[in-house]
């Protein structure tokens, strides 16, 4: 079998694995496992009670991995996510005792309830996949996945997260309510046990890392690299828009399109690709105009509009 098969039947894999939990939401789910084959990070914004925590534990028990779970709080402080350093009175020296950043999955619950003090402790993980401290730097171990939760920022006892670390982020996605079909659904698998005790590692830590290399092999088209800049390029010069988005962006549509085409078994990415992942990779770091805000536009909105103007490449 080739690689690229391979990848995809892999990632179908766990995508089956992770919807023996998580019901009805299989573009959500499938979206998971394309940050985790770009080797990213995924943002859930949604209200409390939809499945975010559980969306995060199912790949981690699907994957076998080490998982932690970081609750954040107002108090909580960058050493509790990094680690500190301890005095050993024993020895007269002091030892590291690592944080729960040290893990595979790593699930930031409620990201937005920290202060951006907190919130920071993040940022050299996620683009380094590294944490120093004290002047000590240690590495962390592959893969590594963050997934943090958020609850809309109207809720109390938020705080917005900073754009540099939004920035960090390869998507954003939500869940939403199910249906109430899918609602029964949910009540009848939980009667006497929660799924998630029954889900059981389908893709090991060593194949994550495979997965994630065969997606770089994906052929992206010159012309379609192009096509990726263009739509980036428009959000810049955007009228309702204050702040367009990053090159990190640019770098996003090609990971995430790279992924998505071995996900569905090519070895090569289509506009179509672009056009299906835009949206969760690029609202989360765009900022409206006040009058924007006023006229009630919204991002997605603005996303689709930019995509029907910028010309598709015949690839």
């Amino acid at each position: 079998m080739d690689t690229i098969n391979w990848t995809a039947e892999r990632a179908r894999a766990l995508i089956e694995a992770i919807e023996t939990v998580i019901v009805g939401k299989h573009e959500s789910v499938q979206l998971i496992v394309i940050g985790l084959l770009c080797n990213g990070h995924i943002l859930i914004e949604d209200i409390p009670g939809v499945g975010k925590t559980m969306l995060a534990r199912s790949l981690a028990a699907a994957l076998g991995a080490q998982y932690r779970r970081i609750q954040f709080t107002p108090d909580l402080l960058p050493a509790d996510i990094t680690g500190t350093s301890i005095f050993n009175q024993k020895t007269g020296e002091f030892s590291f005792r690592p944080g729960p950043i040290f893990t595979n999955i790593l699930l930031a619950d409620e990201i937005n309830r920290a202060t951006p003090k907190t919130q920071s402790s993040l940022l050299e993980g996620m683009e380094e996949f590294q944490v120093t401290v004290d002047g000590a730097t240690r590495l962390l171990d592959r893969p590594f996945f963050v997934i943090a939760t958020e609850n809309p920022i109207e809720y109390r006892g938020t705080y917005p997260l900073p754009e540099a670390q939004l920035d960090r982020f390869l998507m954003r996605i939500s869940l939403g309510y199910p249906t109430p079909e899918q609602e029964v659904i949910v009540l009848e698998r939980q009667v006497k046990q929660h799924p998630i005790y029954s889900v059981k590692p389908v893709v090991q830590k060593d194949e994550v890392l495979q997965m994630q290399e065969s997606v770089r092999e994906v052929h992206i088209d010159a012309s379609l690299k192009q096509y990726m800049v263009d739509i980036v390029t428009a959000t810049r010069d955007h009228p309702l828009l204050a702040l367009g988005a990053s090159p990190r962006a640019s770098l996003g549509l090609m990971r995430t399109g790279q992924a998505r085409a071995s996900l569905l078994g090519r070895d090569f990415v289509l506009p179509d690709d672009v056009k299906a992942l835009a949206a969760s990779v690029l609202c989360h770091r765009l900022i409206l105009k006040p009058e924007a805000r006023l006229r009630q536009s919204d991002l997605v909105s603005l996303v689709h509009e930019i995509l029907d103007r910028v010309p598709v490449p015949a690839v």
